[in-house]
């Protein structure tokens, strides 16, 4: 029996929950679309300040907890009691949908609680199952009636699945055309460079830790080449910037290295080439059309214990999944040495019609990406969803 009667017309009741910052950003974006579409919601749910600044109630907030909570599970009790508060606000009172963003760990037991009080769910950036772990996504088959697709060839992957699937196209690209790029910034950290290498090595601490050290080791070799480049390390937050100060200093690259907070995209956009983090910033890399490396140095023992068994992909980067081939060159999800990357990060700066052939494969990929208004395209299907259950 349905614990949650469908709502009055006209008057539909919306729980939403992100646990990233990244997450809140999207959800914000969501909740406006939502908020054009159906002007009457009511949307609650477990918010951070971006989520509730665009009209949501909050509950809980684990945005200022992700890095913890996601990088090795150290918050469970604070999970526990979101998860306990959450759960109590979808069993006491009428929902007509949930939408959970990114984050399966959590949001799995989330859904579990709202399919128990009969409401309604769709996931919004789906785990990413089609990389490691294709079956368990008849575990998620069992929890969710939509997917909000935002890579292209998940849609069929999960349909094939038995979910139903609708690619949306990829917030990152709707939050990259709501941006100011400040031209001045770009002009400066350019100066008077013949090059410029961007090292970005992502916002958590833990990737920030096994990264960094690595691309400096790759930035010291090129500087034996160029001793004219410019290097610019993008610095996400407070304790990403700590890590980066330590391992310049450790490195002896002070005033080799210079640091850029807040100047993440005119970072990217003056750079010659990008040496960055495994991850959605290498979509962002992309969708700018920069030449870049992908690099990512987990532990050797984990893999070949553990990750290299859950894996399903030949290709570990974005750009290349896409592909379906190797347009950047990747190496993760562990490296031995840097001399090899170093070898290439010279060639590819030598070498300026590879570097244009690389940007043109790389805009050309992401283009449909590009093309759609993720945050629009899924409050539709939060309406679809809605009205057919109303029905």
């Amino acid at each position: 029996m349905n614990a949650n009667p469908p709502s009055q017309a006209g008057n539909p009741r919306i729980f939403l929950s992100a646990a990233e910052p990244s997450a809140d950003r999207h959800g914000a974006e969501l909740i406006r679309a939502l908020r054009e579409m159906m002007p009457e919601a009511a949307l609650v749910g477990v918010a951070g300040p971006e989520m509730v600044e665009a009209g949501c109630e909050s509950i809980f907030d684990m945005t200022s907890h992700a890095s913890m909570l996601l990088g090795a599970i150290r918050q469970a009790r604070r999970a526990t009691e979101m998860l306990s508060a959450a759960g109590a606000r979808l069993r006491m009172e009428r929902f007509d949908a949930c939408v959970v963003i990114d984050s399966p760990v959590l949001h799995l037991p989330l859904m579990d609680r709202a399919v128990a009080a009969g409401v309604p769910t769709l996931y919004y950036i789906a785990p990413q199952l089609w990389a490691w772990g294709t079956n368990r996504v008849y575990r998620l088959r069992d929890r969710v009636n939509r997917i909000a697709a935002i890579l292209p060839f998940e849609e069929q992957f999960f349909r094939d699945r038995g979910i139903d699937a609708t690619f949306v196209g990829h917030p990152l690209a709707e939050q990259l055309r709501g941006q100011t790029v400040d031209q001045a910034k770009v002009a400066e950290i350019r100066g008077d460079r013949d090059w410029v290498v961007a090292l970005l090595p992502g916002s958590r601490s833990h990737v920030v830790e096994e990264v960094f050290p690595g691309q400096l080791e790759v930035a010291a070799g090129i500087a034996r080449e160029f001793p004219g480049v410019r290097f610019g390390v993008s610095v996400a937050n407070d304790k990403a910037a700590a890590i980066i100060d330590r391992a310049i200093r450790a490195a002896g690259m002070v005033g080799q290295v210079v640091t850029y907070p807040g100047a993440h995209r005119e970072l990217i956009e003056a750079a010659d080439l990008v040496l960055v983090a495994s991850g959605t910033t290498t979509l962002e890399v992309a969708f700018c059309g920069k030449p870049m490396i992908v690099m990512y140095n987990s532990s050797r023992l984990f893999y070949h214990l553990i990750a290299r068994w859950m894996l399903r992909i030949k290709r570990y980067s974005l750009p290349n999944i896409l592909a379906d081939r190797e347009v950047v060159p990747e190496f993760m999800p562990y490296y031995r040495s840097t001399a090899p990357i170093t070898r290439l990060a010279v060639e590819l700066l030598k070498d300026e019609p590879r570097r244009a052939a690389m940007s043109e494969e790389l805009r050309e990929i992401v283009r449909p990406l590009w093309e759609d208004r993720a945050s629009v395209n899924t409050a539709r299907l939060v309406k679809e969803l809605i009205d057919k259950h109303d029905h």
